[in-house]
């Protein structure tokens, strides 16, 4: 799966992780706010690496927890979705708007291509690809990553944006698809 190959999401290693993260996001979206540090443990729990300082608003989605690593002082907001089928990686520093969703699981464009069998036996081909954003990067609410882009340092992404490509340093990006709009 982490390869980028095809691989069987109903897989039972799988499946037993994404029951544990299940598990871990229920208590931590249902703690209350107060308690801090049992909320910091849970991110620690679910999470490959967390940096000091990182905050995470419930709720908060994900499917296995232990492919995403986010850096010191990274803020993320409520209603996020991180479907971290292969690895999310979030530079310190960042500021994740509410209703953000990564992706990083994808299909095959081809009904005939994608779906494997039929009726109760049918099956989707599935393969990944990483997500990485730099340091420093502020993205907007709304907004949707696809599988594989990488975002660099201290860039701004504006709100409703869908980042279908690589987004380099330095840059202001918006719209439908994300295009660079300026030099910051």
């Amino acid at each position: 799966m982490l390869k980028g190959d095809f691989y069987n999401s109903r897989d039972p290693e799988l499946i037993r992780m994404y029951h544990n993260a299940r598990k871990l996001v229920r208590r931590y979206n249902d703690l209350d706010s107060e308690r801090i540090e049992e909320r910091d443990q849970l991110l620690s729990e679910l999470l490959a690496f967390k940096g000091n300082g990182v905050w995470i608003e419930s709720p908060f989605f994900c499917d296995y927890g232990e492919n995403i690593s986010i850096g010191e002082n990274t803020f993320v907001n409520t209603n996020c979705m991180f479907l971290d089928n292969n690895k999310i990686v979030i530079g310190k520093n960042g500021l994740i708007a509410p209703f953000v969703q990564i992706y990083t699981a994808t299909h095959p464009l081809k009904a005939s291509e994608r779906i494997l069998g039929s009726g109760s036996h049918a099956r989707y081909l599935t393969s990944t690809k990483p997500v990485v954003i730099g340091d420093n990067v502020w993205i907007g609410g709304n907004s949707v990553i696809f599988p594989g882009v990488t975002i660099g340092h201290n860039v701004t992404i504006g709100a409703g944006s869908v980042i279908t490509k690589n987004i380099p340093d330095n840059v202001l990006a918006f719209g439908n698809p994300c295009e660079i709009k300026r030099t910051l």
